[in-house]
């Protein structure tokens, strides 16, 4: 989980999804939406800005499931930001917030990959 949330801050600073993707099963829709989201508003291009990186607090609960299968939990820290969908856009101000992740993972060529998660806020 660690890993994949560098991906999503990686991806947060830069714009570029491609690592993100590749450690994402193509069924995962939340992948896809903030992957999709991502490259166009970033920091990179200035639509993205503060303290968005995500910060995993802990990873309290990690279980095989059936063959193949892996799923968990993690809490997770955002701090304030803006972003925007496009430059004329007004800003979209988030406060710091505190999350919990529930996440599923895929055996996919013998890598996990994400295969769906959804956070609330806590």
């Amino acid at each position: 989980m660690r890993y994949y949330s560098d991906l999503l801050n990686y991806a947060a600073d830069t714009g570029d999804t491609v690592a993100l993707v590749k450690a994402s099963s193509a069924v995962c829709e939340s992948c896809k939406a903030y992957a999709d989201f991502i490259a166009k508003s970033n920091a990179a291009n200035g639509l993205l800005s503060g303290d968005y990186h995500e910060h995993i607090v802990d990873v309290p609960q990690l279980n095989r499931g059936k063959p193949g299968f892996a799923g968990g939990s993690a809490n997770l820290t955002v701090g304030a930001y803006t972003s925007k969908e496009t430059k004329t856009d007004s800003p979209l101000v988030s406060q710091p917030a505190q999350y919990s992740r529930k996440f599923a993972l895929v055996d996919q060529g013998g890598n996990w990959v994400m295969y769906e998660w959804k956070q609330t806020e806590q």
